[in-house]
């Protein structure tokens, strides 16, 4: 199973909204027809945080989703080679983005008690640390996400991604990523891993060995693991795998 979802043209945006005063500090917002008050999906697209990457290919799952009930916040966020970009710049715009969808959750009908943060490979790492920074959501659910940067780092994942993140290796920043690696956080919601066997960009271990020491620390985690699924099968509502994952997302709202 291989997934083109990259060639593929994006679905309309959606309502652009801007969170902040930086170009790169806006989300599409997608809302469901019906009148009751909808959970949010909050969707952290990958990329290794690099800025050549962006929220694009992820506004097809945001359709899917929100025709099952669920509004989708698809963020855009300042990446390495941005100004700003990297840890914490990153982050204080991922948190950003879910404080606001406070100030507009009136307009739009929006749940906020109901936010699952979502994040797809190194969006999983910054879904996951807004738990482990006690922001409020509902659940997690990571799609083949980054959630251990020493392992990530060991093996030199995207030539060495997690260095130019961080600023440094995880022993020169120190701090730093105790701070940004989700493994280092305590994270008191469920969490929902998702991974493909077939995934070259993000290894299927990288979510075993964190869903084991998580588990050793009590926390809500769950793998599910799919075994013919790549990197992007598990984000593409065209794949064989979408209706499973869509599930699992429903379920976490």
């Amino acid at each position: 199973m291989s997934s083109d979802i990259l060639d593929r043209k994006a679905p309309e945006p959606g309502i652009r909204v801007f969170y902040g005063a930086e170009r790169n500090q806006f989300a599409d917002l997608r809302v469901p027809r019906s009148g009751s008050k909808h959970p949010v999906a909050m969707f952290i697209h990958g990329g290794y945080w690099r800025a050549k990457y962006d929220l694009e290919y992820a506004g097809h799952m945001a359709v899917a989703l929100a025709k099952k009930g669920i509004a989708t916040w698809n963020v855009e966020y300042r990446r390495v080679g941005n100004e700003g970009g990297g840890w914490p710049g990153t982050f204080d715009d991922i948190t950003a983005a879910l404080r606001f969808l406070s100030q507009i959750a009136g307009k739009y009908n929006l749940d906020t008690r109901r936010v699952v943060a979502v994040g797809h490979s190194a969006g999983g790492q910054l879904a996951e640390c807004l738990a482990g920074h006690h922001l409020p959501i509902h659940a997690v659910v990571s799609l083949a996400g980054v959630l251990d940067l020493q392992r990530a780092w060991e093996l030199h994942l995207s030539r060495d991604a997690v260095v130019e993140f961080l600023g440094g290796t995880p022993n020169e920043v120190g701090e730093h990523y105790r701070e940004a690696s989700p493994l280092e956080l305590p994270i008191s919601v469920p969490q929902r891993l998702v991974h493909g066997e077939r995934d070259t960009d993000v290894p299927y271990s990288i979510s075993e060995g964190y869903a084991k020491a998580k588990h050793a620390k009590g926390e809500d985690v769950e793998l599910l693991t799919f075994a013919t699924a790549d990197h992007f099968d598990i984000v593409d509502p065209q794949s064989q795998v979408w209706p499973q994952i869509e599930k699992i997302i429903v379920s976490c709202t």
